[in-house]
This record gives C-alpha cells, sequence and structure tokens, in this order.
C-alpha cells in the first residue's frame, strides 16, 4: 500500500493535469469505441499495449478473460460481465467487442491442471473459488482443447461465431512457438466469441453485423500482439508487416 500511495502523490504531481484536461474533453460526450475483456493479471496493461485513451474503452477484467455463457444464468442471477455487455452495447451502443487472452496466465495454466478429476472435485472447487469459477465457466475451452490433443493439435477446430449458423476455422499455434498452456490459452480465448453470442440481448446487433467480436492475444514475454485472423485462420503478429493485411480484414468484414 506504500507504493501504491506513493504513486498517488507522483500522479499528482506529474500526469494529473493532462489527464484532467482528457476527461473534459469526454465529460458529457463520451464514445468509447469498444468493450474489452482481459485478465486480471498484473502485467496486463491494456491500454498500453492498445495506447488507448481516457474515453476509448470499456475494460473488465477476471481471471482468465472469462465471458461466462448465458447458460449458466437465470432468472435475476448473473455476473458483472453480462452487465458490461449490456452497459456496453446496448445503454452505449459500442460497434466492437474485444477479448484478450495472454501467454503464462496463471488461471489457464490451472484450468490445463483441471483435467485430473481429483483436482477438479467438488471437494476442491469448494475450497478454491478459483476453481470453482473455471470449473464452471472455462469447461468448454478445456474440453474443445483436450479434443483437439487427441485429434492432434496441427488438426483445425470450429468455433461458433456471431451467430449459430456461422462458425470459423482457427489453427492453434500452427509453428508451436508457445507452451501447451499457452495454446489452451488461445483456445480459450475463442472460446468467449462463442459466449458472448449467447445473450439475446446482442442478438439482434449480431445477425444484422451491427456488433462486431474480435480476439488478441498478448505474449507477454516479447510484447508481441496477436490479432486472430479469421482469413488467416489463426492468430496473426500484429506488426510492420501484417498491419495493412490485418486493416483490410477489418474494415471488409467489421466496418
Amino acid at each position: 500500500m506504500d507504493r501504491i500511495l506513493r504513486g498517488v502523490m507522483r500522479y499528482r504531481n506529474t500526469t494529473r493535469e493532462q489527464m484532467v484536461k482528457e476527461f473534459q474533453k469526454v465529460r458529457d460526450n463520451p464514445q468509447p469505441k469498444a468493450v474489452f475483456f482481459t485478465c486480471m493479471d498484473s502485467r496486463m496493461i491494456p491500454t498500453r499495449y492498445t495506447d488507448t485513451h481516457v474515453g476509448d474503452m470499456f475494460v473488465v477484467r477476471n481471471a482468465g478473460n472469462l465471458v461466462p455463457h448465458a447458460e449458466h444464468f437465470q432468472d435475476e442471477y448473473f455476473s458483472c460481465e453480462p452487465a458490461a455487455l449490456e452497459l456496453g452495447c446496448v445503454v452505449n451502443n459500442i460497434k466492437h467487442i474485444i477479448v484478450c487472452g495472454h501467454s503464462d496466465c496463471k488461471a489457464m495454466n490451472l484450468l490445463y491442471q483441471l483435467r485430473d478429476p481429483q483436482f477438479a472435485s467438488r471437494k476442491n472447487r469448494r475450497i478454491s473459488p478459483l476453481r470453482a469459477w473455471l470449473c464452471e465457466h472455462a469447461d468448454t475451452s478445456l474440453e474443445k482443447f483436450q479434443n483437439l490433443q487427441e485429434t492432434g493439435l496441427d488438426k483445425p477446430i470450429i468455433f461458433s461465431s456471431e451467430t449459430p449458423l456461422r462458425k470459423f476455422v482457427a489453427y492453434i499455434d500452427p509453428e508451436n512457438q508457445f507452451a501447451i498452456e499457452d495454446k489452451l490459452s488461445q483456445v480459450n480465448t475463442l472460446q468467449q466469441i462463442e459466449n458472448i453470442a449467447s445473450y439475446g440481448f446482442l442478438k439482434k446487433r449480431l445477425e444484422s453485423h451491427d456488433l462486431h467480436i474480435h480476439a488478441l492475444w498478448f505474449d507477454i514475454y516479447t510484447g508481441d500482439i496477436y490479432y486472430f485472423s479469421r482469413n488467416s485462420k489463426r492468430f496473426i503478429p500484429v506488426d510492420e508487416t501484417t498491419i495493412e493485411r490485418l486493416l483490410n480484414e477489418v474494415n471488409q468484414f467489421y466496418s
């Protein structure tokens, strides 16, 4: 806490004045462009690696960058993730939803261990909210990944897209650059597209192509950001050699 309080004082003496000016610009007419779901990992600072500023995005963070499927909620029992979707995409009419996973995700490392039935037992879930959260809301990601392992990690995997009839194909880490848990993290990131599309209050906009869902993946060891390209069927690094191609794809499919 000492570091936090001293950080507040540095902020007051350095960037506070500039931030107040930015707050004033967006106070009466904020126009955020995206709802951004990412992990709560302390190494993930999305406003830095997207170079976004005050008023640009709604950011939602949790363990494992999960958006629970709508099937988990009945009556008035909800969590903050669908509430954030409604606030961003219904109340504020935001057109882009982004899910961003990352390498060395502690939640995904734990999810991989939950393949062990004893480790994932009801008894162990009762003493671990994190295990319970992952078993409840990331089980589909783990199941799809285990199926991929059985068929071969070089084989394609099919995900539902913005509507049940729209599918997309993904090859997970075809160059075999990343650890097995990182491959699971990429599968989990793509699974959230299907989960987001399960909410009825988004259905009309998704079907009319007025709302779009994207996937990013951050390699914390190199600082590289990957964008899932539906044209290329894989995560593509965003760099000087790919940016124009990725922008063309975004403008073609998501404008």
